[in-house]
């Protein structure tokens, strides 16, 4: 499997933040590294390269070739999915030229993804999510049977075009939306775990995208809207009442579909309290005037039905 992944073409779609990270990482172990960029993103990694901070390791530098046009790479066996959610279906052109029959998609995004239903079994099993991909363009460009769901246990940001603060963690938590023990999803963990990531595999990681997002969905929002680091959330009684009151009823959405959370919405921010007064990825994005992720955070079937609401009212695009 070591001489397979050392030719592996590999390629980040969205070199920003985590897309950043996870590049420059997999670079450093010795992996060719590619880009899809654009503007000073682009400019800065063809002159420099990867370039990350971190209090652990000082810089770490690596190189990538970077390119403007996705076409230039040709078709790719691994892409790192690391675009902002609500910036996907913009950013299919970019991901199509990249896509070969059997390239796996490492979609390392937010919120609820467009596949997030494929496998998933009982009533809402197949069904489409209008805010999250509307008309199912993103479904069709991107076929659930080639990705690998990811969540990201890790915060970085991004202080200038081309470089990546990472501030802490290396977690990554991927599977197979059908919940299969694929020989793919093992060699990928490998090959991150080589990169120096705390990489595991989950055998329902619908879940594991159900708890990272009722663990943000308050935090990051709020901290949107109030400008605010994470440590005055929870050092205000009022609102972290407020938040634990919505955690409480996304857990009892989570118990309805199949993703039952165990964890009390006090313990879940003592979690979040290690981490310090930290600026939300949602807070980062609202400050430098970008669009923020609230349909893949709030999905729902059409402006009238949320999507745990089976079934769905017929007026409602929810199907295929």
């Amino acid at each position: 499997m070591g001489d397979r992944l050392s030719y592996m073409r590999i390629c980040v779609l969205g070199a920003g933040a985590i897309g950043g990270f996870v590049g420059a990482r997999l670079a450093a172990s010795g992996l060719e590294t590619s880009a899809v960029a654009r503007g000073a993103t682009l400019a800065a990694l063809r002159q420099h390269g990867w370039r990350v901070l971190s209090d652990q390791e000082g810089l770490l530098e690596a190189p990538v070739r970077a390119v403007g046009d996705a076409s230039e790479l040709g078709e790719q066996d691994l892409v790192v999915l690391a675009v902002k959610s609500q910036s996907l279906e913009a950013a299919l052109p970019s991901l199509t030229p990249l896509l070969g029959p059997d390239t796996v998609v490492l979609a390392a995004l937010n919120g609820v993804p467009w596949w997030y239903l494929d496998g998933f079994g009982g009533p809402c099993e197949g069904r489409r999510l209008a805010s999250v991909d509307p008309g199912g363009r993103i479904a069709a460009a991107v076929p659930t049977r080639q990705v690998l769901g990811c969540v990201v246990h890790m915060s970085c940001s991004v202080p200038e075009p081309g470089v990546v603060r990472h501030v802490g963690g290396r977690g990554l938590i991927l599977g197979e939306p059908d919940h299969s023990d694929s020989a793919r999803v093992r060699e990928v963990a490998a090959l991150l775990e080589q990169a120096g990531f705390e990489a595991s595999v989950s055998d329902r990681i619908q879940r594991d995208v159900w708890y990272k997002l009722w663990g943000n969905m308050t935090i990051n929002p709020v901290s949107a809207l109030t400008g605010a680091t994470a440590d005055r959330i929870l050092d205000d009684e009022l609102v972290l009442g407020f938040c634990h009151a919505a955690m409480r009823e996304a857990a009892a959405v989570g118990a309805a579909i199949g993703c039952p959370i165990t964890e009390l919405p006090a313990e879940r921010s003592a979690v979040t309290r290690k981490l310090g007064p930290f600026r939300s990825s949602m807070l980062q994005d609202a400050d430098a005037g970008k669009s923020l992720e609230l349909g893949p955070w709030s999905a729902r079937y059409g402006r009238s039905a949320p999507w745990w609401a089976w079934p769905p009212p017929a007026s409602t695009p929810c199907s295929d």
